[in-house]
């Protein structure tokens, strides 16, 4: 496998540790070895540390001392604590875009991602169906104008996902149910009503944080 730019060369090689952490393919306390990744993607063993590092700040490996890197568990603490954190996240960029001046065309983003979502469930995607819900943030991003609240959701992103992928691939969650909260998110966003915005996403995570050890107790 061979990688170019533009983006840069370890940045890929995150990303392609990354899906397969996420996907399941690499499991919880994993070693990934340097020199096997380094002779599987051909490319330079100090690309592959810089990448382990991105991951590292993305909370998808834990790199030991004389132990090199290994994938982050998945357990009852790290799930609750994550899904504690980004519903708050989520609830800041839901406010943010509920509370800013904004016009239909700026609102429109939102309604294409809503399109792509139902696409991806009538498919039974998982993947793209992932993908297109952190899109939601991404498209909030602009109203909040929080580079701090940005970079942070970013290096959370694949952790979450990872949580997404295994209750959507465990059938524990149903595509569904999240189609019906974005729809009531976005009628919270539309009225500026920021206490259900806070009501949906809190119920939203803690269901979603329920599914989710729900998933682990049965893998």
């Amino acid at each position: 496998m061979t990688f170019k730019a533009p983006d840069s060369l370890s940045e890929q090689i995150a990303h392609y540790l990354a899906e397969r952490i996420i996907r399941g393919e690499l499991k919880p306390a994993e070693r990934i070895q340097e020199q096997k990744v380094t002779q599987a993607l051909n490319v330079s063993r100090g690309s592959v540390r810089e990448a382990l590092l991105i991951l590292e700040r993305r909370h998808l490996v834990t790199i030991l001392p004389r132990r090199g890197a290994q994938v982050t568990a998945l357990n009852e603490h790290n799930v609750r604590s994550l899904c504690t954190l980004m519903s708050e996240l989520y609830i800041l960029l839901g406010n943010a875009v509920a509370s800013a001046p904004r016009s239909e065309a700026e609102l429109a983003p939102f309604l294409v991602i809503q399109q792509r979502l139902h696409a991806a469930s009538a498919r039974q995607d998982i993947k793209a169906f992932v993908e297109e819900s952190f899109a939601v943030m991404r498209a909030a991003y602009p109203f909040a104008n929080n580079p701090y609240l940005q970079e942070t959701v970013e290096n959370l992103q694949p952790a979450m996902s990872r949580t997404y992928y295994l209750a959507l691939d465990q059938r524990k969650a149903n595509m569904n149910d999240f189609l019906v909260l974005f729809a009531q998110l976005l009628e919270a966003v539309v009225g500026g009503d920021l206490p259900r915005i806070r009501e949906v996403l809190t119920q939203y995570c803690e269901r979603s944080c329920t599914l989710v050890l729900s998933s682990l107790v049965a893998g």
